[in-house]
């Protein structure tokens, strides 16, 4: 059977916009890999959706910024609204160990470490008793910019139990693009200057603009790190891959209240067998032959539809339980952002709750 994305109207509208939020943040699905549990009907919807903002209140950065007002309004969400906002490790530990977590679990990440992390979101997030990971690329605190913190204010951070300080490399690179020994110098120097000012390296990863390849997962975990995550949306399940966890970015243009409720509503869409594995297409694979197989405990796949970023005609077929996305065209240089969704079961209140599973491809420039 063959469906397409129009279907899907009102949804479709704010999906999409989360393609281009993405994009533009230049900030991916999680588990290509996937362990069998994820057919387990008790564990189908113990997830969580991880937020991912950059900077605050820099009107002069839209595309990065959430303004303050936006801002206030997802934290009175998220302080009244029946969610438990937990700390990314927490999260982490618990699908490692196979624990439940609450209902409509949230974890808030923040990226880069831009000054206004420090002055505009941190005595908010303080003041609402909210935890959060701030992921850091070492070579731009060094580097002492007016725009970003110092090492300083990192340490006040890092001392306060509702704080988690991540990595992002030293210098922020496209860890796809450079080589393998680059990429361990990175994480190496990087860790070294984490231990040296903040007392030990991190334990939890952000890929630089959300790109990674299979030979950079293999770098990332045998740098030490326990979990790693992209900038592609979708909810965390206990199918996830925990080096491919995904996150919803938001900015000023893509975070009006209405799409941040629906982002923190969103469910995992677990995804078996997925290809092709590695996000990284070379000329022959492009466009990818995407495909993933869907657990029965999901029900019937119906309402499912799939979408590319960057204006790509999409088509779906579904063979049974196997889900085969193709592509009219193949994908330009630079990153595209594949989502599918379908509803889900209704909220508490009756509200709509989506599934969503997504990835990003990056095809390098020649």
């Amino acid at each position: 059977m063959r469906r397409t994305f129009a279907r899907h109207g009102r949804w479709r509208r704010l999906a999409c916009g989360w393609l281009v939020a993405a994009g533009t943040l230049l900030a991916g699905l999680a588990g290509a890999h996937v362990p069998a549990r994820a057919a387990d009907p008790a564990l189908l919807d113990n997830g969580a959706v991880v937020l991912v903002y950059h900077r605050f209140g820099e009107s002069d950065q839209p595309s990065t910024n959430i303004t303050l007002e936006q801002f206030e309004a997802h934290l009175q969400v998220l302080t009244s609204g029946g969610y438990a906002v937990l700390p990314l490790p927490e999260i982490v530990a618990a699908l490692t160990e196979g624990r439940p977590l609450p209902p409509r679990t949230v974890g808030i990440s923040i990226d880069d470490a831009y000054l206004s992390v420090y002055s505009e979101a941190w005595p908010r997030l303080r003041a609402a008793g909210l935890p959060f990971t701030l992921f850091v690329a070492t070579d731009t605190v060094d580097q002492e910019s007016p725009r970003y913190m110092t090492w300083s204010q990192l340490r006040e951070l890092a001392a306060s139990p509702l704080v988690t300080i991540g990595s992002q490399t030293a210098s922020h690179p496209h860890m796809p693009l450079v080589s393998g020994e680059r990429n361990r110098q990175e994480l190496a120097r990087s860790n070294a200057r984490f231990a040296r000012e903040l007392g030990a390296p991190p334990q939890l990863f952000a890929y630089p603009y959300g790109e990674y390849s299979l030979e950079v997962i293999d770098l990332v975990r045998a740098a030490g790190f326990a979990a790693a995550f992209g900038q592609h949306s979708g909810a965390v399940g206990r199918a996830s891959d925990l080096f491919r966890l995904p996150r919803f970015a938001l900015n000023e243009a893509y975070g009006s209240l209405e799409r941040f409720r629906l982002v923190v509503e969103t469910l995992p869409l677990p995804a078996l067998d997925v290809t092709p594995d590695d996000p990284v297409l070379a000329p022959a694979g492009n466009p990818p032959a995407y495909g993933f197989t869907v657990p029965e405990a999901v029900g019937p796949l119906g309402g499912l539809a799939c979408y590319a970023g960057r204006g790509i005609d999409t088509r779906v077929d579904l063979l049974g339980r196997r889900v085969e996305v193709r592509f009219a065209a193949p994908f330009r240089p630079g990153r595209t952002r594949v989502n599918c969704t379908m509803p889900g079961p209704r909220g508490a209140e009756g509200g709509e709750r989506w599934r969503w599973l997504g990835r990003q491809f990056l095809v390098p420039e020649r």
